[in-house]
């Protein structure tokens, strides 16, 4: 009987021994590695995101030159359109400037009406319509070259001009149709 009892002890001690290996390896070894693999893992993302940063902060002072340079480009593009903070005071500020014009060059106003304003995505496009009589071509062909070199940009979409007397052809009527951009409101 202890002849068996060694024998059983000779097996059972080895095979305790290899699994107590295999549990202190499977339980405790591969744990720490993944736990280890793991912090390599969030330090090389953390490393990979600090680069980012410092790439970006690197980076700033070129970013705020482009910040600027558009920030002056978007200054000049918006003195090319007509301002107002509503349509209403967009196309009043049209129909204002158009009559200054006119008047200006010798010309008088006999009515003047706004058309209902187009949608261009972001934009808005008003228009005025103004009936004037101008006293011969020449003022009429100032008129035109004034409105159409002003910034803000004015365009005239319509022109009809006739000669108000056949008998003494000088004072003409005109018929403008005059645009603008605005920003959307």
């Amino acid at each position: 009987m202890m002849e068996k009892r060694n024998r059983i002890l000779i097996i059972a001690v080895p095979l305790m021994t290899i699994l107590l290996g295999l549990l202190v390896y499977d339980y405790g070894y591969l744990k720490i590695r993944e736990q280890l693999n793991s912090v390599k893992e969030k330090e090389a993302f953390r490393t990979k995101t600090l680069t980012r940063y410092i790439t970006l902060i690197a980076e700033k002072p070129q970013l705020e030159k482009q910040l600027t340079s558009l920030k002056e480009r978007r200054k000049i593009d918006d003195s090319k359109l007509i301002e107002g903070q509503t349509l209403s005071l967009s196309a009043a500020t049209l129909q204002e400037n158009v009559k200054t014009i006119i008047t200006g060059k010798g010309g008088t106003i006999s009515s003047e009406r706004v058309d209902k304003p187009e949608d261009l995505g972001s934009f808005k496009l008003v228009t005025i319509s103004i009936d004037s009589v101008l006293p011969d071509t020449r003022v009429l062909s100032d008129v035109l070259y004034a409105i159409e070199t002003r910034t803000p940009y004015f365009v005239v979409k319509e022109i009809d001009a006739r000669v108000r007397n056949f008998r003494e052809p000088r004072e003409l009527m005109v018929k403008l149709k005059v645009s603008a951009l605005t920003i959307g409101k």
